[in-house]
């Protein structure tokens, strides 16, 4: 055997070991901020666990779509543990997060595979046994006892035939999607900061005696920007010479879509120019600023969200919901719904140009909100779980994402180490809260 055909044979054999005939306990779809929660506390749990990501960074929007700052938002050690450990805080270190994420999995004792692109669940009758995946060398199936949706979109669930909305009530819109960039070459003394809709209008973000809304929203007029930006928001990232940007914004396009997010990546990294030339005019210390870094993938707020035994409401997040069976905690991020059909925020337009956000009661999420009616062996977590439009707009955010990885992640390992249904496991006998 030739060197060349030698490296072939080790190199096949390596990936056989992981998706061969060998079976995983658990098998997680998907390593953005839910899939490394599952991951993590399933590994930990004594499971024999695979994390699967189809691109080649772990972190997802986090990483990939540089999402920052990571919004913890709920009350859990083991999230803000996780999110110390991989650098996901105030600001998110987007260059070496996925490798922490990485040493973290391993530790735990969970395999990794990138480019590992989940086409679907392998189905015996209505249940899922693994999943089809598609990698370098081509498409193979791994088996496993449960297997978790972390993907985002609900890919492997959508394929199992479990039921899910897409968009809000009367249009079917869903949030718009963005590209979250930063600048640099501006003065550091000078770095503006605008977190919101109601700074931008608030005496405190004000630009040479006027306010920064003001300013945007004659830009806009003037056919300088496009009017669904709305409000360029500025927030400190991971040195003191970057500003992460969160403004451009593309409505009616779906991220389940792949011709959408086609022309959203085009659209918004377009208006990410259109933008820094705004803040060059008018910002104090920014004449030279520039973009500094541009992420691999646009960012995505909203596709499926799938039919649970049990559904997060819109009236449970203003309520503050108290669940037995909590995954998540204390969840607090606002009703963060960026307009499906404009700019700024879809409620509280009779109050403002870009509106303003609805505010929650700290809520619980249900472990129902994370288990299919139906199909046996899938779990599903971060933002296609069971909620309505509105108070997914709300546990979207990284950290509730997380936290209902990591309870999926322990109901999984649980429901395989008693085996039973991960619809029988008892949540309130998980031990996700305990110091």
């Amino acid at each position: 055997m030739n060197r060349l055909a030698k490296t072939f044979f080790i190199a096949a054999a390596g990936f056989a070991a992981v998706a061969g005939a060998a079976d995983y306990d658990v098998i997680v779809a998907g390593g953005g901020p839910a899939g490394i929660g599952a991951g993590y506390m399933s590994a930990k749990r004594g499971a024999k666990t695979l994390v699967l990501e189809k691109s080649g960074r772990l972190g997802g929007m986090g990483v990939s779509a540089m999402v920052s700052p990571f919004s913890m938002a709920t009350s859990s050690d083991i999230v803000r543990g996780i999110a110390k450990r991989i650098g996901f805080g105030r600001s998110v270190d987007f260059h070496l997060a996925d490798v922490r994420a990485y040493d973290l999995l391993r530790e735990a004792g969970a395999d990794v595979m990138l480019h590992a692109d989940v086409l679907g669940p392998v189905m015996d009758g209505n249940r899922v046994t693994g999943v089809r995946v598609h990698c370098i060398e081509g498409e193979r199936k791994i088996s496993a006892k449960v297997v978790i949706d972390a993907t985002g979109n609900g890919i492997v669930a959508a394929a199992a035939g479990v039921p899910y909305e897409e968009g809000r009530k009367g249009d079917g819109l869903v949030q718009p999607m963005s590209i979250m960039f930063t600048v640099g070459g501006f003065d550091p003394a000078k770095r503006f900061i605008c977190v919101s809709e109601e700074h931008a209008r608030s005496k405190h973000c004000i630009v040479n005696g006027r306010k920064w809304e003001d300013i945007v929203q004659d830009e806009i007029k003037a056919g300088n920007l496009p009017p669904e930006v709305g409000v360029i928001r500025l927030y400190p990232g991971h040195t003191k010479g970057l500003n992460v940007v969160n403004a451009t914004q593309v409505n009616g396009l779906y991220g389940s879509r792949s011709a959408d997010l086609t022309k959203a990546e085009i659209a918004a990294r377009k208006q990410a120019a259109q933008i820094v030339d705004v803040m060059r005019r008018h910002l104090p210390g920014y004449a030279n600023a520039h973009i500094a870094e541009m992420p691999a993938v646009v960012g995505v707020r909203e596709t499926r969200r799938f039919e649970g035994v049990d559904r997060l409401t819109t009236e449970d997040v203003l309520s503050g919901r108290k669940c037995e069976d909590a995954v998540a905690r204390r969840c607090s991020f606002v009703i963060d719904i960026h307009n499906p059909a404009g700019a700024g925020q879809a409620d509280g337009h009779d109050k403002a140009v870009t509106g303003g956000a609805r505010r929650v009661k700290p809520y619980d999420i249900p472990y129902g909100a994370l288990v299919p009616k139906k199909v046996d062996g899938l779990l599903f977590c971060g933002r296609c779980l069971s909620a309505t439009h509105e108070a997914l707009a709300s546990c979207r955010v990284m950290g509730p994402a997380m936290a209902t990885g990591v309870g999926a992640g322990a109901a999984a390992a649980d429901a395989v180490k008693k085996g039973i249904e991960v619809r029988a496991v008892d949540a309130k006998n998980l031990h996700l809260f305990d110091k």
